[in-house]
């Protein structure tokens, strides 16, 4: 149930497709093969109007990634979700880097359980939607034999 952050000055918008950006992030969690399934994975953009980098040039630019997660990962499984992760995240932006100043960062962060609270559906729909999908592909399988 990672909760993933993208952070970024909002001058990025102009270089690179946040949207994008958010896809490539989100499908490196998922392929790290740390969450079953990918069930509860929410990764989310957060732009800032107002930020101050380095020298307060106005084109300096930056993206923050937070991935937040559950305790209990070793420290070499947090090491490669983080490689990982980053991996994606500085080839999306590769291009805006190689044109502009451009600070990028990602840090892997532990849930404390003790103040954590959640309440949610996902695992359930989406194991549902995963089982109803899965019988409709062994009915038409059956179907063309």
């Amino acid at each position: 149930m990672p909760q993933i952050t993208v952070e970024y000055s909002r001058n990025v918008e102009d270089r690179v497709d946040i949207r994008s950006l958010l896809e490539a992030v989100h499908v490196a969690a998922l392929s790290s093969g740390m969450f079953e399934r990918g069930f509860g994975i929410r990764t989310r953009a957060a732009p800032r109007d107002l930020y101050l980098i380095a020298d307060q040039d106005p084109a300096n630019a930056f993206v923050a990634v937070i991935v937040r997660i559950a305790a209990g990962r070793t420290e070499q499984q947090r090491s490669q979700l983080a490689d990982t992760i980053f991996a994606a995240l500085c080839l999306q932006l590769q291009t805006a880097a190689a044109s502009t100043s451009l600070a990028i960062s990602l840090e892997v962060q532990e849930i404390d359980d003790l103040g954590a609270r959640n309440l949610n559906n996902l695992h359930e729909r989406l194991a549902a939607k995963s089982s109803s999908t899965a019988r409709h592909d062994q009915a038409g399988a059956a179907s063309q034999s």
